[in-house]
């Protein structure tokens, strides 16, 4: 699993976008599952990586996912109507004590 930065906003996104790529190439899981639990401060930007990544992933005949999207991240890729294509999956709810 490739971990997101704490932050990817416009800035940022180029970097990552080559941090991504160059560990997909050292890959060797059938699936590239990137873990956005790390992400604090984002953009659509980071929305536009995980596009790419997932492109790149298929360029290498791998499936793709998102594990541990923050929940604003989930709430964005719906507005842009991409949510199904990044395979999001978002962290459990914890149960609360009584």
């Amino acid at each position: 699993m490739l971990p997101l930065p704490e932050t990817v906003t416009l800035r940022e996104a180029q970097d990552t976008l080559r941090m991504l790529s160059q560990a997909l190439q050292r890959e060797a899981a059938d699936t590239l599952t990137v873990d956005a639990s790390p992400l604090r401060e984002f953009d659509s930007a980071a929305l536009a990586v995980l596009l790419e990544c997932r492109r790149l992933a298929q360029a290498f005949g791998k499936r793709f996912a998102v594990h541990g999207a923050p929940a604003k991240l989930t709430g964005l890729a719906k507005l842009y109507g991409i949510d199904e294509l990044l395979a999001l999956n978002t962290p459990q709810a914890q149960p609360q004590a009584a």
